[in-house]
């Protein structure tokens, strides 16, 4: 199973632990996580990065 992380916005308190307490859990899980980047318009063109 895959995952795709997207943020919008401006940064948030608290924003990176966040994503890292979902990648740490993800991959316990084995699931692959991806970052997806430049919010939603790097969703339509598929601009990802694998976290780890």
């Amino acid at each position: 199973m895959r995952i795709g992380v997207l943020t919008g916005g401006g940064d948030a308190p608290g924003l990176n632990s966040a994503i890292r307490a979902v990648v740490r859990k993800a991959e316990k899980y084995g699931y692959e996580i991806i970052g997806i980047r430049r919010g939603w318009a790097g969703l339509l063109e598929m601009d990802t990065v694998k976290l780890e």
